[in-house]
């Protein structure tokens, strides 16, 4: 069967084209909704600007496929249309998706290495076990990829390009994000709890009220993030950069930030109780009222933070520099001072700062 004789047959009313084996063949345009293509063979086929809302392409083989919308002018931008789309366990690998429109499309266990989803619409779609290593999923202008509420559960996405993309509500629990770039990506309430984000680039992204219980953030680079809000319990984010990061109002107990720069981070209120911040730098941090109750701060550079009315209490302060530090009103009982002293009635913190 050749592309002709496929569209022909469609307009007469067939659907039903499983399995058909169609390499490379030129679909661009054409309108198929609700079509079968279980299992199809389009691979390095042109289905640019198609119409395939609603289709079946559950396992199809799509590799360098062409299923791309196209730009002609600002105001004027031509979807491919695969809304609804099954997708499930097709192979997409080096396909063209972008700026394609896959609201809740079904992309589960779907192959997506090396795929371009620049621009790409995903509104609720279901990306969950998704294979997409170094996969383009970078914002382009203000058209950035867009997941929001999307199931990315357990997807792989190692290496990826996710700069600029709109994660906000979707679920990455689990996700594999090693070394990805999300360089100002949108994660607002996004859950990714568990998930490996080790070495990611998240430089100035907004994960306010994310949740990333238990996430591995090791080296990875959140400068000047927006972690305002965000769930960080038992996170491991050893050696990453947290300069200038806004996590006020953050719950980070148990986490494990030791090494990690905190530099001007702003940390007010935050809960950091039995946190792990051996030699971390914390030099000008925002820390009043921040709750640091049976926190190793043992070697930590505290110098010029305010931690005015912080509880320390049970704190391990050994050998960490506090030089500068405003310390009113914090609450020390049982706190192992600089010295390697116990804060007690005979102990003044004063004689350690030079206040």
């Amino acid at each position: 069967m050749d592309p002709k004789e496929l569209i022909k047959r469609y307009q007469a009313g067939q659907r039903d084209f499983a399995r058909v084996h169609l390499p490379g063949a030129d679909l661009s345009g054409v309108d198929l909704r609700g079509i079968n293509l279980f299992e199809a063979n389009l691979s390095r086929a042109d289905l640019h600007r198609a119409d395939l809302r609603e289709s079946n392409l559950d396992g199809a083989h799509l590799t360098e496929a062409n299923l791309a919308g196209s730009n002609l002018g600002e105001s004027h931008v031509f979807k491919a249309d695969l809304r609804r789309a099954d997708l499930s366990g097709a192979n997409l690998r080096q396909a063209n998706l972008g700026k394609a429109d896959l609201t809740a499309a079904n992309l589960t266990q779907a192959h997506l290495m090396g795929a371009n989803l620049e621009g790409a619409f995903l509104f609720e779609a279901q990306l969950r076990e998704a294979l997409l290593r170094r996969a383009n999923l970078r914002g382009a202008g203000l058209g950035g990829a867009i997941f929001t509420n999307a199931n990315l559960q357990g997807t792989d996405l190692d290496g990826a390009g996710l700069s600029g993309a709109n994660l906000s509500g979707a679920n990455l629990s689990g996700a594999n994000l090693r070394r990805a770039n999300l360089y100002g990506a949108n994660m607002t309430d996004a859950k990714l709890a568990g998930a490996d984000l080790a070495g990611a680039n998240l430089y100035g992204a907004y994960l306010f009220k994310a949740d990333l219980r238990g996430a591995i953030l090791r080296q990875a680079i959140l400068e000047e993030a927006t972690l305002g809000g965000a769930q960080l319990d038992r996170a491991d984010l050893e050696g990453a950069d947290l300069s200038r990061a806004d996590l006020d109002g953050a719950s980070l107990v148990e986490a494990k930030l030791n090494e990690a720069k905190l530099n001007e981070a702003k940390l007010k209120l935050a809960n950091l109780r039995g946190a792990n911040l051996r030699d971390a730098v914390l030099s000008q941090a925002d820390l009043r009222l921040a709750d640091l109750g049976g926190a190793d701060l043992g070697g930590a550079d505290l110098s010029a933070a305010n931690l005015g009315q912080a509880n320390l209490e049970q704190a391990n302060l050994r050998e960490a520099t506090l030089t500068g530090a405003s310390l009113k009103g914090i609450k020390l009982a049982g706190t192992t001072l600089p010295d390697g002293k116990k804060k007690g009635t005979f102990t003044k913190l004063s004689k350690f700062t030079g206040d």
